[in-house]
């Protein structure tokens, strides 16, 4: 199989000091936690993106406030990975989860985070990454994303 670049947007949403977490069903990643996120589609723009995907996996409207940064990185099925990471606050909708993709949420601190098996997070490495990003507050203006 030949791999390939995949883009792919992900946002942390906070709430009281706590990061919605979201367990994946999609075969190959059934059981993982992770943020919402998935892949960009052609033409469209990562922002929106970032915001089309929060609203099909959990029913909730955010507003993008900042991003973490862009990791780069090889995922399981050996294409290499561009994530973008956004964080989030939530302005509208009410928590219904895609059913087909997600199995279970749950808001957490983002030190009980970083304590979680790698196994139990989808790409483990680069969530713990991006946590202790958000501990660290080490946020840039969404104005550094140019569209």
């Amino acid at each position: 199989m030949t791999p390939h670049f995949v883009l792919v947007a992900s946002v942390s949403i906070v709430r009281h000091g706590e990061l919605l977490m979201i367990e994946e069903k999609k075969l190959g990643e059934a059981g993982q936690w992770n943020f919402p996120s998935g892949k960009v589609e052609y033409g469209e723009p990562i922002l929106g993106a970032a915001l089309r995907e929060v609203k099909e996996e959990t029913g909730m409207v955010v507003k993008l406030t900042s991003t973490t940064g862009v990791y780069n990185f090889i995922s399981p099925t050996n294409d290499q990975v561009i994530l973008f990471h956004f964080m989030g606050e939530i302005i509208g909708g009410s928590l219904q989860l895609e059913e087909e993709c997600i199995t279970d949420y749950k808001w957490t601190k983002p030190n009980h985070l970083l304590e979680m098996d790698l196994s139990r997070l989808r790409n483990g490495q680069i969530l713990k990454q991006i946590t202790e990003n958000i501990i660290k507050e080490q946020f840039y203006p969404l104005s550094i994303v140019y569209e």
